[in-house]
């Protein structure tokens, strides 16, 4: 027998056929990859849209419990009371009761040195007069170690021994509260409850409320576990976390921006539903705020064109309208003062404002 002929070389293709039959298999393959992939995304970003659609309840509009991030530059020197005028004269008429005022950041110990915010002393009682009712919050924050090696390990008894530290001393100094951002904070960190039940013990003792920014929560059940899974940065936390932590604090302002989302019809119903989810998850005791983008990056996770104020404002409305439209203790955040532009400032008072 002729071996040379009836015996393929192991090194070369098989016949025609087969090698058809290998291709059409990896194409079926791959195109149920894709659509294990592309399917579920489109009925969730479909869905978003639909959760845009619709009229907002009357009367969902502010409650004056709004907020506005403010940055370093108020206690480090750089303002002066003509800024705090200009402040004053653009928040008159508004729904903003609290500052949150970058005092930190703190250190990866826990400490804060007073040197990082050197002008508090004067900018506290000259907002009071120039605001009357207006609180001036610290705003508390720092790099956690969950995702790389450097930063705040709140796994440590000592380091959160001095955040609470570091917390009485700020209060002391005249801060009518403390807003704590600590990022990336993974769902389900025990460390931080406990954290917040030790600042709670100081807040209550000075009379001032303890606040928090949150992270947003899961679009779909256990969604942080498996975005964690693929990328090591899981993101949201789920609802039942979420309530935690809000059961905790005086106030609790999820970020919801960062969103990934590419539309602003599409982030618009994220945000709707990221309200009803959160509404969901807060007592009535704790104010919920929900973030309002006021800043244009554009950067992995946030397209400008699409996270707009209008888009904030009108998903903000319709989830407060679906879920619990009487709610008291409810606001928006504004986030950032010094990337603001007129437009987030119009967006925001003819969209939430004007109609009280």
């Amino acid at each position: 027998m002729d071996t040379a002929r009836t015996d393929p070389d192991p090194g070369r293709a098989g016949p025609p056929s087969r090698r058809r039959r290998g291709l059409r298999w990896v194409r079926r393959v791959a195109l149920g990859v894709v659509l294990l992939l592309v399917l579920p995304l489109l009925a969730a970003e479909t869905a978003l849209r639909v959760n845009y659609t619709g009229d907002p309840a009357d009367g969902t509009y502010t409650r004056g419990q709004d907020a506005i991030w403010l940055g370093h530059a108020w206690v480090d020197g750089r303002k002066t009371d003509a800024d705090v005028a200009a402040l004053a004269r653009r928040l008159r008429g508004t729904g903003i009761r609290d500052l949150y005022v970058h005092a930190g950041p703190l250190e990866h110990d826990g400490t804060l040195p007073k040197s990082s915010y050197s002008k508090a002393g004067w900018l506290i009682p000259t907002v009071h007069r120039a605001l009357p009712g207006v609180r001036v919050q610290a705003w508390l924050g720092d790099e956690l170690a969950t995702e790389s090696p450097d930063g705040m390990r709140l796994e440590r008894a000592a380091t959160r021994v001095a955040v609470v530290t570091s917390t009485r001393e700020i209060l002391a100094d005249g801060f009518d509260g403390a807003h704590f951002d600590l990022e990336p904070l993974h769902s389900g960190d025990r460390d931080y409850l406990d954290l917040l039940d030790d600042l709670r013990a100081v807040t209550r003792a000075h009379g001032v409320p303890l606040s928090v920014a949150a992270h947003q929560i899961d679009p779909l059940p256990a969604f942080h576990s498996v975005w964690g899974t693929l990328t090591n940065h899981p993101k949201w936390w789920s609802q039942a976390y979420f309530a935690q932590v809000a059961r905790r604090v005086d106030q609790i302002a999820l970020m919801s921006y960062d969103t990934m989302q590419p539309l602003p019809s599409l982030y618009g119903g994220y945000v709707a539903q990221q309200t009803s989810l959160a509404l969901e998850a807060t007592p009535p005791t704790t104010d919920l705020l929900m973030g309002l983008p006021f800043f244009h990056d554009n950067r992995f996770g946030h397209r400008a064109s699409a996270e707009t104020v209008p888009a904030a404002v009108r998903g903000v409305r319709l989830g407060l309208s679906r879920t619990d439209a009487g709610r008291e203790r409810f606001g928006v955040a504004l986030y950032v003062d010094f990337a603001a532009t007129e437009g987030d400032w119009t967006a925001y008072r003819d969209g939430w404002v004007r109609l009280s």
